[in-house]
């Protein structure tokens, strides 16, 4: 899978990307949308790399974005203005004015007061923008505390007490027009019962919307479907058939409803690995470290959320095996990839491999301590 001797003259770390894999993948998820008419917007929160980007515009994928800098970047990477979905709960004034400029096909919204902003800057500009209502179902999504987003502790969303009198206000709005209701549950979700729930409870805001005299041409449940961090290659496609015929089975679409999805991490996440070289092997009486010179700098999520990425030594296998503490060389404690895994006996310069980085990796990358920002190389160009 990797090449290996390819990658002794590439500066560590460094992200490596399958392109193959990749397309197969958004293949994969596109195809079985098609079967039921579904849309899909990429969040591109999940890696924001403009080849990646340029690949799913050509495809015909739509965008999901959470930052003003982020609808440019879709923008000018080929997604059409009308595709671009623009999330979060703090949108900057000159980011809703970008969207409006470009007439995108909705501002999720999350609060009342968001609304009123979006009105006012509209009036201004003579234009009516297209919004959604974001609601906060109260769904647990059964992931991981930091990245769930549809519970009523949550910052995200309007809250189901609030919606049918916001509903009624935002139809008032002379600069605003409503076309569509959204969710998002949180990410990384690996059982379907969530998403059944979440059907269910959309039906019945359906239902209570249209008896306010509330109707909207669009339908958006947002994302979250999970990839398998344990077993990359023997999963690395995610069971899009299997998500897209819960939706299908579940939601009761209204005659002309179109639904929208918003999936990231299950199209990138597999087909992206952080490649780091060993710098170190420290062996004591309780741990044995292996030191390589990737950091939490090029991939927080196990310093931030504790997350699980597999680590393999892709150098040319030896017998023996130890047990290894994998840790970075960054002034942090938590600057830890992963303890006690077991691994090919480990020497200086040995190439490892972090899978399951293509997602949450490199776009969350820093400069903290001044290390340089990790580059990426892809598959069919090393």
């Amino acid at each position: 899978m990797f090449p290996v001797e390819k990658f002794r003259s590439l500066p560590t770390p460094f992200y490596f990307y399958d392109v193959a894999l990749f397309r197969r993948t958004a293949q994969a998820a596109l195809s079985e949308a098609q079967k039921y008419g579904y849309i899909i917007h990429y969040a591109l929160k999940a890696n924001a790399g403009e080849k990646l980007l340029r690949l799913l515009s050509g495809m015909g994928f739509g965008a999901d974005c959470v930052s003003g800098a982020e609808v440019q970047r879709a923008l000018s990477c080929g997604f059409s203005p009308e595709s671009i979905a623009f999330a979060g709960v703090g949108k900057r004034d000159d980011e809703i004015n970008l969207g409006i400029d470009h007439r995108i096909f909705s501002f999720n919204c999350e609060s009342e007061q968001e609304l009123e902003v979006i009105n006012e800057l509209a009036k201004a500009k003579g234009a009516v923008a297209h919004v959604a209502l974001r609601i906060n179902p109260n769904v647990d999504a059964h992931t991981h505390a930091h990245i769930t987003t549809g519970l009523d502790e949550n910052k995200f969303g309007i809250n189901l007490w609030q919606l049918l009198d916001v509903a009624k206000k935002v139809k008032q709005m002379s600069n605003l027009k409503l076309v569509c209701i959204h969710f998002h549950i949180g990410s990384q979700i690996t059982e379907f019962s969530p998403f059944t729930e979440l059907c269910a409870k959309v039906n019945e805001l359906q239902g209570q919307l249209e008896q306010a005299g509330v109707t909207v041409e669009h339908v958006n449940v947002g994302g979250g479907l999970g990839v398998d961090y344990e077993h990359p290659a023997e999963h690395s496609v995610p069971e899009f058939a299997a998500y897209f015929a819960t939706l299908n089975r579940h939601i009761k679409l209204r005659p002309g409803q179109q639904l929208h999805c918003e999936l990231g991490r299950s199209i990138v996440a597999q087909c992206g690995s952080l490649i780091t070289q060993c710098l170190y092997v420290k062996e004591l009486q309780k741990k044995n470290f292996v030191v390589v010179d990737a950091g939490m700098t090029d991939l927080i999520r196990p310093a931030l959320y504790g997350a699980y990425h597999k680590i393999e030594n892709i150098t040319p296998q030896r017998a023996a095996e130890k047990v290894y503490d994998v840790v970075g060389p960054i002034c942090e404690s938590s600057d830890t990839f992963d303890k006690d895994v077991t691994l090919p006996q480990t020497q200086r310069g040995d190439l490892m491999a972090i899978r399951t980085a293509g997602a949450y990796g490199e776009v969350m990358a820093s400069r903290y301590n001044l290390r340089q920002l990790p580059k990426a190389f892809f598959s069919d160009e090393v």
